[in-house]
């Protein structure tokens, strides 16, 4: 294919400071370990501290760093103190990359009492971004990139019963597919309120297709999944292809902002890492307001101080 892009098209990131968050494994953990061969300083935000140093040790030597610092999305106190404790070491914020994430989960809540799916994809790393914010609109150029996925097409805002309470309509793909769809209207009003304020920031998104990450671990029990997990090893590609999107989405000079990457290939399953396009839900303007005004409300927090 021509004009293929892949890591080596990555650019010299001396001097970049980027934040991968779920960086211990699959997507999270190859974009760490391409962003840091290339001389980037990375924080690898683990959950666990542990699996995160096994990570960077697995990662071995780079030309960049590799920095640990704990972060867990299902909690709002963490949260801010992972953000305080970066502010205080770090001056700049290149690229922010909202990677980690959990799927079709049974029904929990968040330490934060939000169901955790919501709660961790996206309210989660809105309230990072948020406290974040400063660094990043003081660095030119700087990005934030959310992770969506093709879920995003089964995805349904429903403002009555955002969260699921007490389990009322839930399903784990159903609050999977609005947390993926929630990731893109978030990502397109950031870029909407970027632009407005004439910042010099972009918040892009990017999908990883079908990938072989532990994200499948709670549906491999599933008896259909057993039967057809052999027929989809065929339309899978592994987790350093699958973060290609993201990482090209988060360091090619060419992307712009509101601007969506996945896959090449039959249905974005596979492939290389091109400008996609999310559905017609994604770009609902009132929805995406809509969301943002909620998510201001739960985190507690405002990016624009203005508004």
């Amino acid at each position: 294919m021509k004009n293929k892009w892949t890591t080596a098209n990555i650019p010299n990131l001396e001097g970049k400071i980027i934040i991968v968050t779920g960086g211990n494994s699959g997507l999270g953990y190859e974009s760490v370990k391409a962003l840091a061969e290339k001389g980037a300083e990375v924080i690898l935000a683990s959950r666990s501290v542990t699996k995160g140093e096994a990570a960077k040790i697995q990662i071995g030597t780079t030309k960049g760093k590799i920095e640990i610092m704990p972060l867990d999305l299902q909690d709002f106190a963490s949260i801010k103190q992972f953000a305080s404790n970066f502010i205080k070491k770090y001056d700049r914020l290149d690229v922010l990359l909202n990677n980690a994430g959990i799927m079709t989960t049974p029904y929990f809540k968040t330490k934060d009492n939000l169901e955790g799916q919501m709660g961790t994809n996206h309210f989660g790393h809105f309230m990072l971004t948020g406290l974040l914010f400063d660094r990043l609109k003081n660095t030119p150029e700087s990005r934030v990139v959310n992770v969506s996925s093709m879920a995003h097409k089964q995805g349904k805002m429903n403002f009555d019963n955002l969260l699921f309470e007490n389990g009322k309509g839930y399903s784990p793909l159903k609050s999977y597919s609005r947390s993926k769809l929630s990731n893109l209207l978030f990502t397109y009003e950031l870029q909407r309120k970027i632009e407005t304020n004439a910042i010099n920031s972009m918040s892009v998104s990017a999908h990883p297709g079908v990938s072989s990450t532990n994200l499948s671990r709670h549906l491999e029990n599933k008896f259909l999944f057993k039967i057809l997990n052999p027929i989809v090893q065929f339309f899978i590609q592994n987790a350093a292809q699958g973060a290609l999107p993201q990482i090209r989405a988060a360091v090619d000079k060419q992307v712009k902002g509101g601007e969506y990457y996945g896959p090449s290939g039959f249905n974005e399953m596979t492939g290389d890492p091109v400008l996609v396009q999310s559905n017609k839900a994604s770009h609902n303007m009132e929805h995406a307001h809509k969301l943002w005004n909620i998510s201001e409300k739960i985190t507690n927090l405002r990016f624009f101080t203005n508004e």
